[in-house]
This record gives C-alpha cells, structure tokens and sequence, in this order.
C-alpha cells in the first residue's frame, strides 16, 4: 500500500513540472522591442519573424518575435477561427489593439482600436477607430495573375495607406499615399538559403514607420487571407 501512495505521489510530481514547463513556454520573456520605442539608430530598418500559429496547444492566432528571438507581440483566438473580434497582445498579454470586423455589403472592414494609453481609451462606447482596413478590389497584373488590394485609413491622422497582395499568404507590400513602401513580408529564408514554410514569415519595417500599426496591418492581413 505505502508503495503504491509513492507512485501516485511521483506520478502527481511529475504531472505538476510537466504543466509548469508547458506554462513556462506559453509565457515566454518581455522582447527587448517595445511597441512605442524607437530604434537606436534612425536609418536602421526592424526585421521581425511572423509565425502564422498561436503559442497556445490547438488555438488560433499568430506569433511576432523580434530580432533577439524573443516574443514581441502575439496573437491568440484559443478554439475560434475566422473571430470577429481579435486582440493583438504584447509577450506579456497586455492588449495594444483590438480589431473589430465590420460588413458593409460586399466590403470587408476590420477596424483597430487603440490600446496604447491602456483600457481607458475605448471606455467610449462609440470610441473613435485607429484605422480602418478595407479589402477594396483585385488587380490584373502581367502574366493574366490577380492581386487583390487593401485600403487603410489611418482615423486619426486622415493618412492613407495600401496593402498590394493582401490574398497572398505570405508576400505583400504596404506603401503610403507616395507610393513609398513602409514594410513588406516574404517567406523566410534560413541562413543557408531554404525557405521556410508559407506560415513562417519575414517582416520588414521602415525605421520611420509605426512598428505598432504595421503589426495591426499584419494580423489583418492574416484575417483577410483566413490564415488566423
């Protein structure tokens, strides 16, 4: 009897440090790149990994990690696909944009809310939108291809953005009202030339644009193309 208490007291040990390391890597440490911050040196350009999976067992979102490979932002629907609703969250959990998805007929919208300044910025019921992102119309390119194109309006600003390759899962540009591309994703290549996945994404991000909404512009992208 008292050995079988001893089993059952080692069985119930090891059960405990196995959820502890699962926590532990769901949980992962603070990025060194913070959402507001702005890089050390003004020319330099800010290159992140997008992985198209949420670092939840069986849930739905996307992972951001910054140049140290540490977790810089992170995305996580659990059980629901296709959400209306998405949060964009920083390593911590801290919630940086919601993303609501509006239909107006055939139009797609999904609007940003701002959570920079913390939970108080929406306490309006009728809170003014950060941006606004709408799936506008398919482009014939060379060759008889389509390439379908987004439209962002940045709310508070009034400054206008577009998104050329929006229904491709990995590759598409986002350029400003000049025509000057800000950021733009592609597969990821190792260090030896193989390219990764169509989940595994390379973000790169202008040193003057907003890290902040790119990465907003980025999960919406993920949502238009049904990968989150």
């Amino acid at each position: 009897m008292q050995q079988i208490i001893v089993a059952v007291t080692l069985i119930s040990s090891v059960i405990r440090s196995s959820e502890q390391m699962a926590i532990t890597r769901i949980q992962p440490l603070s990025a060194h790149l913070q959402p507001c911050a702005t890089p050390t040196d003004p020319a330099e350009k800010q290159v992140y990994t997008v992985w198209m999976k949420s670092l939840v067992f069986n849930g739905h979102g996307c992972t951001i990690y910054g140049q140290d490979g540490r977790v810089a932002y992170r995305v996580d629907n659990y059980a629901c696909s296709r959400s209306r609703e998405v949060y964009v969250m920083d390593s911590d959990g801290r919630t940086l944009i919601k993303l609501l998805k509006k239909n107006f007929g055939v139009f797609k919208t999904w609007k940003g809310y701002s959570y920079r300044h913390g939970p108080s910025d929406l306490e309006e019921e009728n809170a003014k939108p950060w941006f606004s992102v709408q799936k506008a119309h398919r482009i014939l390119k060379k060759g008889g291809q389509y390439s379908s194109r987004a439209v962002v309006t940045v709310c508070v600003s009034g400054k206008v953005y577009r998104i050329d390759g929006v229904s491709h899962k990995s590759e598409y540009r986002i350029s400003d009202a000049d025509g000057e591309v800000v950021a733009e994703t592609k597969r990821k290549q190792t260090a030896s030339g193989v390219v990764l996945g169509e989940d595994v994404l390379s973000l790169t991000v202008g040193a003057a644009a907003d890290r902040l909404l790119v990465v907003g512009l980025v999960v919406v992208c993920g949502l238009l193309s049904r990968c989150i």
